[in-house]
């Protein structure tokens, strides 16, 4: 089934769950390009640069931890993370960073989503310690990602263990780049684009110089930009981001992680906190992307979930596909209610005694299938 989310729906998730301080995106009056340079005044000012190593600690916050698939506390690993079946590995103490790796499971990293060597030789702080674009993964699998631009392989020369890959970019509508590149599982696939979004946003004024300084100019990343400071992306990849943006909605680990590193650093993503701010922005790419074919990355059928909202503290779940968990998490991203293999009566799944509030519930079936919708009680 498509993952259909209207923009009322995006509205909701933005201020019906991210806690965003009164007033902090009071001055973001305009659209277009003007939009972007007013949020990037707001998201700058504040922002407090914490250093490298600090980032080791902030790794170990309940933000980072699976608190949406296995549960376990484990870190949240974007190159290793199946959402619908057991890891093959998993990381649970510091002493497991890196250090040297020969293999998958051997250590984890911090990994620059806008790979490092694209702007050291320009600017390094503090766009080298910035957690929205920093994330914890995979020493190996980051090593194989190297600096590549992100893209859609056909079929990979490289596959992790939870299916992210490397290989040649598939052309088709939203890319005509026929380079390496490295792909995400569809899970993750839009936090990885608002983390590019933020990085446009936050270092607008530097986006001419690192696409030109020696490193960036030679950086296998580079194919994702234009040089510019307003567009900042190349036609190759915008159009990607944008629907990666529209397919992968905020989840509650961004949520969680966005206001984490706003009591850390000082400042926020302002993606996850108003996903509709980027096709405000990037208005005309966003209508292309209208145009072009697109597909569904999640395919249980017919899911519905009733009444939402609901006064009696009760949903109902009814699902064509027979469902092996059921989720509830809330606003910081913590699951309430984890249901392994739940009992339905006529595909009809229902939870009971709900506390008030506004949740998340994902559902997983057993052939690794997942979908997430937002429910409010009342």
């Amino acid at each position: 089934m498509k993952k259909i989310y209207s923009l009322v729906l995006l509205l909701s998730i933005s201020y019906g769950f991210a806690q965003i301080p009164a007033g902090y995106y009071n001055a973001a009056t305009g659209t277009g390009y003007t939009l972007k340079t007013q949020l990037k005044t707001i998201i700058s000012t504040g922002h407090i640069d914490q250093g490298y190593n600090a980032l080791w600690t902030l790794y170990t916050q309940s933000a980072w931890r699976d608190n949406y698939y296995e549960n376990n506390g484990s870190l949240l690993d974007i190159y290793s993370e199946k959402p619908a079946g057991a890891d093959n590995y998993e990381y649970t103490s510091t002493s497991q960073q890196c250090g040297n790796y020969t293999a998958e499971g051997n250590c984890y990293n911090r990994e620059h989503l806008v790979p490092q060597s694209y702007f050291d030789d320009f600017a390094v702080d503090p766009m080298k310690n910035d957690p929205f674009h920093v994330f914890p993964s995979d020493g190996k699998v980051n090593g194989d990602r190297n600096n590549l631009p992100f893209g859609v392989v056909a079929s990979g020369s490289y596959i992790s263990s939870n299916g992210s890959k490397r290989g040649s970019n598939t052309i088709n509508g939203y890319s005509n780049y026929s380079g390496t590149v490295f792909e995400p599982i569809n899970e993750f696939k839009g936090d990885i684009a608002r983390a590019f979004f933020y990085f446009a946003t936050r270092y607008e004024d530097s986006m001419d110089d690192f696409y030109t300084a020696a490193n960036g100019a030679t950086c296998e990343a580079k194919n994702m930009f234009d040089g510019s400071i307003n567009k900042v992306f190349s036609d190759n990849f915008i159009l990607l981001l944008i629907k990666w943006h529209r397919q992968d909605p905020v989840s509650p680990k961004e949520i969680a992680q966005n206001n984490a590193i706003y009591t850390y650093q000082g400042n926020r993503n302002p993606y996850i906190d108003h996903p509709e701010y980027i096709c405000n922005i990037w208005a005309s790419q966003c209508a292309t992307v209208d145009l072009l074919p697109t597909e569904s990355f999640e395919t249980l059928a017919n899911i519905s979930i009733y009444p939402n909202p609901t006064k009696d503290n009760r949903i109902n779940i009814t699902s064509e596909t027979e469902l092996n968990e059921i989720q509830l998490i809330n606003i910081n991203g913590q699951v309430i209610k984890n249901i392994k293999k739940p009992n339905s009566v006529q595909n009809t799944y229902t939870l009971e005694n709900l506390p008030q509030g506004f949740y998340f519930v994902k559902l997983s079936s057993s052939d690794n299938q997942t979908t997430t919708r937002k429910i409010l009680v009342n």
